[in-house]
């Protein structure tokens, strides 16, 4: 039978290599699975099975430098997550056991305890035994920040299986950006990339292992690994297994295309994550060294890291070419005429150029300020009433006050536009219980948050000052003391120092010591993004669609919202609950809706008057090599899946966090009222943006602020969400094109 597709042209830039010890970990895995029961008479694999897959041929390939030793025992990890996949598929997937799947997995991390000499229960099946063998000879040898890291990725990892069983069991696919959000844990190459550290004696300093660049090549390498996957494995997973969980098929549903299509659209995406990992490496991560002071040593683990990870990309796709567990029909040429010592696959000089050249071209060279007219906007189908406070007024006239004792109208912005921007407006909607304080508190967070976001781009993006950039950051990062939070005031010269060490010491000093901690981190996280948005204007750079989503969420001040809108509900939830997969998915959704919102109001000011790059419309046409109002359109299909996804965790797993964590009616109607606010937060987001006076055409060239990025405001009440652009159809039109937008004066309506 033909293959449903046919394979792109990957991009493949490195040779992959071969770890010259691959018979001897074939003969070890081999033994190994067999003691752990993993062969004859498990149901699951025989011995050809195992062979066949050749997951020895996989380590070797992804870990090429490693000793004879330490290949064996990654290949038994390897061996040891693939059979995991394949027992839990016949066990609980093909049956739909959710209750037995969830049992199951709740058992497995008391399998990998902190302290690998402390005692561990008694192994009930293949898996369990497999992991406690693994553990005992991994764990000793690394430090605890690693042995925390790689156990909780491997959770992960288990964990969500269960949201790929419980959208089989609805008969649901995720759209593009929560699927690239739940592949990362279920796919496991976060967890892969934990092995590369161990592989490659090359353990992260665990004081730069959280940081944004590091954080990326993780990120990126795991989104490569699994979209590559998703290609060579969609006959298998999708025809022969029932499975919805693949970037093909997502792709193919969310954009109404053909199999080829979408397939071809997923490998545009691969190499686009590629290209942003190796920007990353190049640019960012040298500097993080720099930055922190890591010694020599550190450096040279870090970059071991990097190269180790990207080693893993090629060897991984050398194996895809050969595994009989994947779809490679006619993508293997030939042996390699270097023995297989060097991979054949990167010597096909097609993955340098044609494609992904093109990608890469399109992203550094957007010419800035090209007329575009007044924003076109979608019908937007928010269905949450709007409420607004009776304090409105009262909050505008004393936010705008304080403005002005801070020292913030002159410069950027003069006292005609902040009365313009009504930011106590946004809060009057997104806040509207709030008493009076509250309210003028919200707002004047609203006025510093977007004076900042403002204030970055005119002073240090022109100049391309990325040192007077970090300076400054770090000078606002002094203002919040976490000991004496009225203290941040002595250090505060300029007015946006003075403005934010006063906002500081009003809203963390009454905050207990966790909550204060919790605020300073959602801020840096916000200060350290208008870094990022800095770096990509002095390449000149159109981000990768992945990272724009992910950070834009950082930019829009979602962590900051979320923590906000979490602390009213102090010791009335558990903290564990909003680390789970529902309320992220809830949380994120929510913010990717509310950040395309103001990318959509925002687009003339942004690309044509300021000569921005950082707008969910311009990635999109950069991604597709489409025009605007393709853009325009894909991009609203993607808000309503994101508003769908919404109301789906709203519907079908909140429920079962009641369950999950006991929660007693308080409980309950905390996490009611949670969900609520939300609500709220994106009905004045939305109403905010079509009374300010920002983003009409005469808004937009006119005032002090006429040439600056203006980011919307930073919303008092919800948490941010993940990636977009997967969206390959340029020149798709969806229901007779862009949506006519009911209200909203300035930008038009299509």
């Amino acid at each position: 039978m033909a293959q449903p597709f046919e394979l792109p042209d990957f991009y493949v830039p490195h040779p992959a290599r071969l770890n010259p010890h691959v018979d001897a970990a074939r003969r070890h895995t081999r033994e190994w699975a067999r003691r752990m029961g993993m062969l004859e008479g498990s149901g699951v694999w025989e011995l050809e099975d195992l062979e066949a897959h050749d997951y020895a041929l996989l380590c070797a390939y992804t870990h090429p430098d490693c000793s004879a030793e330490t290949l064996s025992l990654v290949t038994d990890w390897y061996v040891w997550v693939f059979f995991f996949d394949d027992h839990f598929l016949e066990v609980f997937k093909r049956p739909r056991d959710i209750a037995g799947g969830s049992a199951y997995l709740d058992r497995l991390p008391a399998f990998m305890p902190p302290d690998p000499g402390q005692d561990v229960p008694e192994p009930g099946n293949q898996v369990e035994a497999g992991l406690t063998d693994l553990w005992r000879r991994t764990a000793p040898g690394m430090s605890a920040a690693w042995r925390a890291r790689f156990a909780e990725a491997t959770e992960h990892l288990l964990n969500e299986s269960l949201w790929e069983l419980r959208n089989i069991d609805r008969g649901r696919i995720a759209n593009p950006v929560e699927y690239i959000e739940m592949r990362r844990k279920v796919g496991g190459a976060p967890w892969s990339a934990g092995l590369v550290e161990f592989a490659a004696g090359a353990e992260i300093p665990e004081r730069v292992a959280g940081s944004r660049p590091l954080r990326v090549l993780r990120d990126a390498f795991s989104d490569g690994v699994h979209l590559r996957n998703d290609l060579f494995s969609y006959e298998r997973e999708v025809g022969d297994e029932g499975e919805n969980s693949n970037g093909v098929l997502v792709l193919e549903k969310f954009l109404g295309c053909s199999t080829q299509e979408a397939a071809d659209a997923v490998n545009d995406l691969l190499t686009s994550r590629l290209q942003q990992f190796e920007n990353t490496a190049l640019t960012e991560v040298p500097a993080l060294c720099a930055e922190r002071g890591l010694d020599p040593a550190e450096c040279a683990a870090v970059a071991a890291y990097a190269k180790g990870l990207q080693d893993w990309q090629s060897g991984g796709h050398e194996w895809h070419l050969r595994s009989s567990r994947y779809m490679n029909e006619g993508a293997v040429a030939g042996p390699s005429p270097f023995g297989g010592v060097i991979g054949t696959s990167a010597l096909d000089v097609r993955s340098l150029f044609g494609r992904p050249a093109a990608a890469r071209l399109r992203a550094l060279t957007h010419v800035p300020h090209q007329p575009t007219g007044p924003s076109l906007l979608p019908e937007f189908d928010c269905p949450f009433p709007l409420t607004l406070s009776p304090h409105h007024e009262e909050a505008r006239s004393r936010s705008i006050a304080w403005a002005e004792r801070m020292g913030l109208l002159g410069d950027v912005w003069d006292g005609a536009m902040l009365a313009g921007f009504d930011f106590a407006l946004c809060s009057a909607g997104i806040d509207p219980d709030a008493t009076a304080g509250e309210l003028e508190l919200s707002a004047e967070w609203l006025t510093w948050g977007t004076y900042g976001d403002d204030y970055y781009p005119l002073v240090f993006g022109r100049r391309r000052d990325l040192a007077g950039a970090k300076a400054c950051t770090d000078r606002l990062m002094a203002c919040m003391p976490l000991d004496d939070p009225a203290s941040g005031a002595a250090a505060a010269v300029s007015p946006m120092e003075r403005s934010l060490a006063d906002l500081w010491g009003r809203t963390a000093g009454p905050m207990g010591p966790e909550a204060r901690a919790g605020l300073r981190r959602a801020l840096d996280v916000m200060l350290e993004s208008w870094l990022w948005e800095l770096h990509n204007q002095a390449q000149h750079r159109v981000p990768d669609p992945v990272d724009y989503l992910e950070m834009r969420r950082c930019t829009f001040g979602s962590d900051l919202t979320m923590m906000l809108s979490r602390l009213r509900h102090e010791g009335e939830l558990p903290p564990e609950i909003y680390g789970t997969g529902a309320m992220r998915s809830l949380e994120n959704s929510a913010a990717d809706y509310a950040c395309l919102i103001n990318d959509f109001f925002s687009y003339q000011k942004e690309i044509e008057v300021e000569g921005e790059v950082h707008n969910a419309l311009l990635v999109v046409q950069n991604f597709y090599g489409c025009d605007y109002r393709a853009a325009v359109v894909i991009v609203d299909d993607l808000m309503r899946s994101r508003l769908s996804q919404f109301l789906h965790v709203k519907e079908h797993e909140l429920p079962l966090l009641h369950e999950q964590f006991s929660l007693d009616s308080r409980g309950r109607a905390a996490l009611d009222a949670f969900v609520r606010e939300l609500e709220d937060w994106l009905a004045g987001i939305l109403h905010w943006h079509r009374k300010a006076r920002r983003y009409g055409a005469k808004d937009v060239r006119s005032g002090a602020g006429s040439a600056l990025r203006v980011d919307g405001p930073l919303a008092l009440g919800m948490s941010a969400a993940d990636v977009a652009g997967l969206l390959r159809s340029g020149g798709r039109t969806g229901a007779g094109g862009p949506r006519p937008c009911a209200g909203a004066a300035g930008p038009v309506r299509l």
